[in-house]
Order: structure tokens, then sequence, then C-alpha cells
């Protein structure tokens, strides 16, 4: 016997689930903390998985979550520092970075020189561009 539809439910894809994606998004967050800091094989593959990523976002082969219908009141406020943020960076980034203004990347190289932080960064990065994939 046929359900009618609307009792029926699609079920997610097994790899879609984030019992398994967050762990192979820590698998590759793990890998890309153990390449140096600011090296050429840690930019080819940061630039290979956003790629991939930017890929799996644009081809429609991940099913797409809601998107929520309105952003809330205090959203507009994350304007604020994220635009002070680009604008800092890019200036020091165009006049070029020393000692006295350096850039935010040179701020936080002394942290992710260790393994651990550059893996967490990792998955942040990569857990937030999957989050974005998804919608």
């Amino acid at each position: 016997m046929e359900q009618p539809p609307e009792l029926a439910a699609d079920m997610p894809r097994a790899w879609d689930r984030p019992a398994v994606s967050m762990p192979i998004i820590a698998v590759f967050s793990l890998v890309g903390g153990q390449l140096p800091s600011f090296s050429a094989a840690a930019n080819l593959y940061a630039i290979g998985t956003g790629g991939a990523l930017i890929w799996l976002g644009l081809s429609h082969r991940v099913p797409r979550r809601p998107t929520p219908r309105r952003l809330g009141d205090g959203a507009v406020w994350w304007v604020v520092p994220i635009a002070v943020f680009t604008a800092f960076e890019s200036v020091t980034f165009a006049l070029g970075s020393t000692d006295d203004f350096p850039t935010f990347s040179s701020l936080a190289d002394p942290v992710l020189e260790d393994q651990l932080p550059r893996s967490a960064a990792y998955f942040a990065w990569l857990a937030g561009f999957w989050a974005l994939v998804r919608r």
C-alpha cells in the first residue's frame, strides 16, 4: 500500500548526515593541519578543498536545506565587525604588512604554528563552508 505524500518524509542520504559529514570534515582538517603554515602545499590544499566545496555548492549535487525567510534584527550588527576586519586587512595588505601595522594573518601566525590549532581552524573553516554549501 502506498503512503499518501503528506505522510511520507524524504530521507537524507547517508553521507549527508552530520554523523558522517563531520568526521569526514575532521579528517580533512587533520590533514590540512599537518601542512606547514603558509606553505605552497597548504595553499594548494586550501584552494583544492575550497574549490571542491564551491563546485559542490554550484553543481546542485547536494540537497539544500531551507533558508530562513528573514534575518533577525541583530544580524545587521555582524556587518560592522566584518566591514572593519575587511577594511583593516585590505589596507594593511595593500600597503604591505609591517611590524607596526601587521595583517590579521600575520598576527594569527604564532597561534597557527602548532598543528592542533591549525587543524581546529581548518575544521571551523570547512564546517562553515559546508554549512554555506548546504544553503
